[in-house]
């Protein structure tokens, strides 16, 4: 079982997150909360879109600045830094993931986590 501050500093971090999406004009906000599915590998998913790489990355570098500055927290592992279609930002207990519009659609990652608690950020 989660630790009671463990879930409110994950619910914080994706709410942080998401507002940093939002910021950078990230596309449909999506987060979805994880922590009741038995074996996920996060409390939350935070996802949005992308019209481009360098949108991409303004929202990657937005996260991060954020959340540091909230949390004093960094990624622990990031991915897709080079493709620029989907970039992973990696805080252990929560995965924000940036997706090229395109391929948010392709990847679908809304519909195969819709066990969680999805809430459309608009």
């Amino acid at each position: 079982m989660k630790e009671k501050n463990q879930i409110t500093n994950s619910k914080k971090l994706s709410n942080i997150i998401a507002k940093s999406m939002k910021d950078k004009k990230g596309i449909e906000v999506s987060v979805i909360n994880l922590g009741k599915i038995k074996n996920s590998i996060c409390d939350y998913f935070v996802i949005c879109s992308g019209n481009s790489d360098i949108q991409i990355d303004s929202i990657a570098e937005n996260i991060e600045k954020k959340v540091y500055k909230c949390l004093n927290e960094k990624p622990w592992k990031k991915e897709g830094e080079f493709n620029k279609e989907w970039l992973i930002l990696d805080f252990v207990n929560v995965v924000a993931h940036i997706f090229l519009k395109e391929k948010r659609y392709h990847y679908n990652l809304d519909k195969l986590w819709s066990d969680g608690n999805n809430t459309i950020e608009k």
